[in-house]
């Protein structure tokens, strides 16, 4: 089984501003007994080619990957081309899974209160998505997994576990195990869970380290936002 977190962002991001490089994120991730490590930055395509040697010799494999904007709204594209950073629409995601079959579509935080949660565009589009984010940002009296639960598993839809990871504090309380070979590449890891050959860890947060982690991650997303474009 190889442990894997699927929804990271770091310093490279466009949007938020992220604290850690890809360098610190691979070595938290080490330690932290992690076998593969998906980045999605936020609009940028993620090319892991870079820094595969370093990861892969503190044994780690890295996902190419992206958080792309679509329709006002977030969906998570993994093992695809930089081909994927130029998709528009939902035509245009059925039309990157047909090129390239071994890639795998994610919704994340599917159903939280915010704009950039798919909502009902999950169900209209039920057909691309290849599995189903738990998000770690939950506990145990407020839990917006829950309608995403419940959703996948009435349609067969496999979940996977993510820390959608802007700060290093919240790796760990979420994660996915993957059924695959400890050399599996990146084609076989997402074939996995694509097959449901995944299971969900997850624990819930204490209010008051959740609150302080989502107050820092909107922070983060202000000044992103305020920071001066080159």
């Amino acid at each position: 089984m190889i442990k894997a977190e699927l929804h990271a962002h770091t310093d490279a991001d466009p949007a938020d501003l992220i604290a850690h490089s890809v360098e610190t994120l691979v070595e938290r991730a080490a330690d932290d007994g992690y076998g593969a490590l998906a980045v999605t930055l936020h609009d940028r395509y993620f090319d892991p080619a870079p820094h595969a040697d370093h990861a892969r010799a503190r044994g780690l494999l890295l996902l190419a990957g992206i958080e792309r904007t679509i329709a006002r709204r977030h969906v998570l594209l993994i093992n695809f081309p930089a081909d994927c950073a130029r998709v528009r629409s939902f035509e245009d995601v059925a039309a990157l899974k047909r090129t390239y079959p071994s890639g795998l579509v994610i919704a994340p935080h599917a159903f939280y209160p915010t704009t950039t949660a798919l909502g009902t565009l999950v169900e209209r589009h039920a057909e691309l998505f290849d599995a189903v984010e738990v998000n770690a940002m939950y506990t145990t009296w407020l839990d917006f997994n829950r309608r995403a639960i419940e959703w996948a598993r009435a349609r067969g839809k496999p979940l996977v576990g993510s820390s959608d990871l802007h700060l290093l504090d919240q790796m760990g309380t979420t994660y996915s195990l993957v059924d695959a070979a400890d050399d599996a590449d990146a084609d076989a890891i997402c074939d996995a869970i694509r097959n449901g050959r995944v299971e969900v860890r997850s624990s819930p947060l204490p209010s008051l380290t959740a609150m302080t982690l989502f107050t820092r991650m909107c922070w983060s997303g202000v000044k992103g936002r305020l920071r001066p474009r080159a």
